[in-house]
C-alpha cells in the first residue's frame, strides 16, 4: 500500500504545472552554473597543467554544481511538499484517505517516497551534467557518488521536514512558507548551536545538534568523505520528522 500511495503521489506531482515549473527553474539554474563552472575550468587549464596534483573537473565543476542544487532545494522542496497533506485537508479528501484501510504510517511513508522519487530525478539530472564530460576528461567517480548520495540525503531531510509542516495546516501556501522558515532556521541556527556547544566542551550535545544542521551533514559528502556520523544524523533527521508527521496525523484522526 505504501508504494501504491507513492505512485499516486508521484503521478499527482507530475500532473501539477507547479512541479514542472519548479523542475524547469532548478534545471535552468543548475545548467547555467554547470556551464559557467565548465568555462572557468577550461580557462584554468594552462595553470592546472603546471600543478603536480591539480584538482580535476569533478572538484572544480561537479562539486559547485551540486552545491548550487542543494541551495535550490531549500526553496524548491517546500513548494513541492506544500500540497502533500495540506491540500488533501483543504479539499476534504484527507477524510477519505484516513477512512481507508491504511495506517497513518503508510500514508506518510507513501507521500514521502512519492516526493523523494521526484527529488531523486532532480539529483539524477544534476549527476548527468558532469557525467557528460566523461569522454573528454577524467572524473573522480568516488567523489561524484559521494556528492549524489549526500544530495539525496539532504533532499530527503528537507522533504521530511516539509511534509511534517504540511501536516500542521490546511493552507498549502502557509505550509510552504512554514517549511522554508523551518529549514532556513535549521541551516542558520543548527551550525551556530553545534559550534557553540563544541566550544563549551560539550561534544555529545554538539553531535546531537548536528542532526538539525542538514547542510553541515552534506559537507563531508561534498569532499568525497564517507562520514558515518553525518550520514547517521541525516537519517535520524528524516526519521524524527516522519514520526512527528505520523503522530500529528494520528492526533488529527482522533480529534475527528
Amino acid at each position: 500500500m505504501i508504494f501504491t500511495i507513492a505512485g499516486k503521489e508521484l503521478k499527482g506531482l507530475f500532473a501539477s504545472p507547479l512541479a514542472w515549473v519548479v523542475l524547469c527553474v532548478v534545471q535552468i539554474i543548475a545548467g547555467y552554473a554547470f556551464l559557467r563552472r565548465l568555462d572557468d575550468f577550461l580557462q584554468l587549464q594552462p595553470q592546472l597543467a603546471n600543478m603536480a596534483s591539480a584538482p580535476g573537473a569533478t572538484e572544480l565543476v561537479a562539486a559547485p554544481v551540486f552545491g548550487t542544487v542543494a541551495a535550490l532545494l531549500l526553496f524548491a522542496i517546500p513548494v513541492l511538499a506544500m500540497r502533500l497533506i495540506a491540500e488533501e485537508r483543504r479539499n476534504q479528501t484527507m477524510v477519505l484517505l484516513m477512512s481507508a484501510p491504511v495506517s497513518m504510517t503508510e500514508i506518510v511513508l507513501g507521500k514521502f517516497l512519492g516526493l523523494l522519487a521526484l527529488l531523486a530525478a532532480i539529483v539524477a539530472l544534476a549527476t548527468l551534467m558532469p557525467l557528460s564530460l566523461a569522454t573528454a576528461t577524467r572524473l573522480d567517480y568516488g567523489l561524484l557518488a559521494g556528492l549524489a548520495t549526500g544530495l539525496v540525503l539532504l533532499a530527503a531531510g528537507f522533504a521530511a521536514v516539509s511534509l511534517f509542516v504540511s501536516c500542521l495546516t490546511v493552507h498549502p501556501v502557509a505550509a510552504a512558507i512554514g517549511a522554508f522558515a523551518a529549514l532556513l532556521a535549521m541551516v542558520l541556527i543548527g551550525d551556530a548551536a553545534g559550534d557553540g556547544l563544541r566550544a563549551r566542551g560539550w561534544p555529545v550535545a554538539a553531535g546531537l545538534a548536528q542532526v538539525l544542521s542538514p547542510i553541515r551533514n552534506f559537507e563531508p559528502f561534498g569532499k568525497g568523505l564517507l562520514d558515518t556520523h553525518a550520514a547517521a544524523c541525516s537519517v535520524l533527521l528524516i526519521a524524527v520528522f516522519l514520526v512527528l508527521a505520523i503522530r500529528q496525523l494520528d492526533a488529527q484522526r482522533l480529534r475527528g
